[in-house]
């Protein structure tokens, strides 16, 4: 967690005052343990919030401005609240800028301008939802300074709208739902089609989550994501011969798909649609693991669903699999995956706390010697969704 005196003293120097009336606010990375490419699909995912993320200082002015600034990087701006507009220049301030035109679209008129700072701990284009995060704490505050209901699905839904329309970018809900809506040591089992969810505990007991960024930046995701969203649409069209009410993949289940798999006319198109509702049973299945306690059948799950990923689904990579493939080696790992939408970014392995120093150094020598890339480390603790820091 960032200090928060450092970053009111930076604050400061930015905006000027004191420190009287800035709140101070926190919402959190994410990772998903388990269900990829299955959110668009209307499956299940299996996310949870991390204890690092993103800091926002805010502070009402006496105009009807917008200040922005981060910590991160050099660059702020000013904007007039009556002229919010996309803009491929103002870089990552699209996100905030989106949150406030969202929020105006709903009805909330600002009875002041504001200044934020942002101070965000997310490794940019990891994977770990710097976006989502961004969106989320900037909802959170904005609603709660200006007296307006709090709704933590509705904060979701109203920052994937806003990343979705107003940023361009076609995100389905779990980003966004995670970093809202998570509890210390409890992951969210979230149907993405219904919004319906479980707060499941995360007991992992002498086992650590550890995140390892390949440092490969991702750039091949929009096109391959758009791409593979179609190759499921098209999956859909199939199978409406057996299932005519069809809309998603994740309405049929396993055995209703292996009955009826034959109708998808693609092979490639089939392999998609196979990974999407095998993933979905692979995250019901783990369900049943954690309830017995079974971190070992976890483990086991997780190798399946990036195996499946790599396989059937083709959003792996060299990196990722190199790191997926070293980490296995590990004694002490339960299971690794690749986690986010693929192409780079970073994996999560279980792993016993006492082989996390020889996981390091042993995954971080056999990626760099297969890759050239360096790759960096977190031990990760499960934490709160989006809250205010006293």
């Amino acid at each position: 967690m960032a200090n928060v005196q450092e970053l009111t003293q930076k604050f400061i120097q930015q905006f000027g005052g004191d420190a009287s009336s800035i709140q101070v606010f926190h919402a959190p990375g994410r990772v998903n343990l388990i269900g990829e490419h299955t959110d668009y699909n209307g499956g299940y995912v299996f996310p949870a919030a991390l204890t690092f993320g993103t800091t926002l200082l805010i502070r009402a002015r006496g105009d009807r401005k917008l200040g922005l600034a981060t910590t991160n990087f050099p660059m702020s701006r000013e904007f007039d609240l009556e002229n919010i507009v996309y803009d491929d220049a103002d870089d990552w301030m699209n996100y905030p800028k989106g949150i406030v035109h969202e929020l105006q679209q709903r009805g909330v008129s600002y009875t002041s301008g504001y200044d934020l700072l942002y101070h965000g701990e997310i490794p940019n284009g990891a994977g770990l939802s710097s976006s989502a995060s961004i969106e989320v704490v900037t909802a959170y505050a904005l609603l709660t300074l200006e007296k307006q209901p709090i709704d933590k699905v509705q904060i979701a839904l109203l920052s994937q709208k806003s990343e979705n329309e107003f940023n361009g970018v076609q995100c389905g809900i779990m980003d966004q739902f995670a970093v809202a809506n998570g509890k210390k040591d409890h992951a969210i089992l979230l149907m993405c089609d219904t919004l319906e969810y479980d707060l499941v505990p995360f007991q992992s007991g002498s086992y650590k989550l550890v995140i390892g960024n390949t440092n490969k930046r991702r750039g091949l995701v929009d096109s391959a994501y758009n791409e593979r969203r179609s190759q499921c649409e098209q999956a859909v069209q199939d199978l409406k011969q057996a299932f005519p009410e069809l809309t998603l993949l994740g309405q049929i289940n396993l055995e209703q798909f292996n009955a009826s798999k034959h109708l998808i006319k693609e092979d490639i198109v089939r392999n998609r649609a196979q990974h999407v509702v095998e993933e979905i049973d692979r995250v019901l299945q783990s369900m049943e693991a954690l309830k017995q306690d079974d971190l070992v059948q976890f483990g086991q799950l997780m190798n399946g669903s990036h195996d499946s990923l790599r396989d059937l689904y083709e959003v792996t990579g060299a990196e990722l699999d190199a790191m997926v493939a070293a980490a296995r080696k590990v004694d002490g790992v339960l299971g690794s995956r690749m986690t986010g939408a693929g192409f780079g970014g970073c994996t999560v392995s279980l792993v016993h706390e006492d082989s996390i120093e020889s996981f390091k150094q042993q995954v971080g020598e056999e990626y760099t010697a297969a890759t050239g890339l360096v790759a960096d480390f977190y031990v990760c603790s499960i934490g709160n969704g989006v809250e205010q820091l006293a």
